[in-house]
């Protein structure tokens, strides 16, 4: 029997509804009924993350975030998952408050990238708190972030905005390039929806991807 799987999403929007599109896709599925149950709660209203994080400023999401967590458990939820890398940040206090599992997509991810040095395509709050690096480290392996944060965060807020242009993508394309990895990390759900940067030959592992993969696979 498979499982309910509850989503904290609208971190972005877009980035959730991505997520969702990426489960349909993979789940293996004749007709309506080989899907899997998804109760999804698409909050864009939560604080953001963004904001705490990276400019100290604004109000603590991780209240919304329990709640949120709880209410998916409540209406039936056997499982969960939070398509927003930033957010994992608040994962280990958000399990806490609930009794189901909650899938965590920064282990997930790391078990899953080859090679040993890691180029990280990343919200700057994610290099900031170390949420990557720590657990990258641990594998023996090291997380290469570009030098300047800046043009990856104004590609995310562009993303946010439904603004993106070739410009930017172009942009995106060489952050990557620029970076000396064996691996890619796609490390942001905004740069998800961007899919795998253009011209890059080193292998690239997406985080939503290995969230969905692990996904489908717990609630069948």
């Amino acid at each position: 029997m498979s499982k309910t799987v509850g989503v904290i999403g609208g971190m972005g929007p877009e980035a959730t509804v991505e997520f969702l599109r990426r489960i349909i896709a993979t789940t293996p599925a004749n007709d309506d009924q080989d899907h899997i149950h998804v109760l999804v709660d698409n909050n864009p209203k939560i604080p953001s993350r963004l904001a705490v994080i990276v400019e100290g400023t604004g109000e603590d999401p991780l209240p919304t975030l329990v709640a949120m967590a709880k209410g998916l458990e409540r209406q039936g939820a056997a499982l969960l998952a939070m398509p927003c890398n930033t957010a994992h940040y608040y994962r280990p206090r958000i399990a806490e408050a609930v009794s189901i599992p909650f899938l965590d997509m920064v282990a997930l991810s790391v078990a899953a990238v080859p090679g040993k040095r890691i180029g990280m395509l990343a919200s700057p709050a994610v290099r900031k708190v170390g949420l990557y690096e720590k657990s990258l480290h641990a594998a023996g392996k090291e997380a290469v972030f570009p030098e300047d944060d800046g043009p990856v965060l104004e590609i995310i807020r562009a993303v946010k905005a439904n603004r993106i242009t070739n410009a930017h993508r172009h942009h995106y394309a060489s952050i990557a390039l620029s970076l000396d990895a064996d691996a890619y990390l796609i490390a942001c759900t905004e740069l998800s929806v961007l899919g795998t940067p253009a011209g890059i030959a080193a292998p690239a592992v997406d985080a939503l991807d290995v969230l969905v993969a692990t996904t489908v696979a717990e609630a069948r």
